[in-house]
């Protein structure tokens, strides 16, 4: 696999992973009425971070 298509698998993974975090604390804090943990913020910041930086990185 070429550089470029590795780096777009990558960049899905971790959007599909982001997304799926989301989805669940939406759910969370709209049905639930539970508000998400600070770590679980910080987490999703820092995937979010870490996803910038693969984009960024050519």
């Amino acid at each position: 696999m070429t550089d470029i298509k590795q780096k777009k698998e990558d960049v899905k993974m971790h959007l599909k992973d982001l997304r799926q975090n989301l989805k669940k604390m939406h759910l969370e804090v709209t049905e639930e009425l539970i508000l998400p943990k600070p770590a679980d913020v910080k987490d999703l910041m820092n995937k979010m971070d870490n996803l910038l930086k693969l984009i960024e990185s050519k």
